[in-house]
């Protein structure tokens, strides 16, 4: 937390990742997968607050959809945390299982 805006936004992106989080929990993946991909979201999470508080844009999208613009199917954002390229291919791994998983219709899941 950097300021006091960023905690409900925090919450904001906690809400929106967290059926993919449950999906996660179910037993869908070994629990050391599920471990990797949840610190992996912590430092996606981090990254987006980050940009968010840098540039006061609180207010210019929810963070559903903050998070949606963050991610592709193939790819998440630079972190600055990660110190190779295979740490940022796991990383890039979860934001591309997390956003396929975000864009499949409700009723499918």
């Amino acid at each position: 937390m950097g300021t006091d805006d960023d905690v409900p936004y925090g919450q904001g992106l906690v809400e929106a990742m967290m059926p993919f989080i449950l999906s996660l929990l179910d037993g869908e993946v070994s629990e050391r997968t599920a471990r990797k991909h949840l610190g992996n979201l912590w430092l996606l999470g981090g990254e987006i607050i980050r940009n968010v508080s840098l540039y006061e844009e609180y207010d210019e999208m929810t963070p559903a959809e903050k998070l949606m613009q963050s991610i592709a199917p193939d790819e998440g954002p630079l972190c600055r945390h990660l110190s190779s390229e295979s740490e940022q291919r796991s990383f890039d791994s979860t934001c591309g299982k997390l956003c396929r998983f975000l864009e499949i219709p409700k009723e499918e899941k």
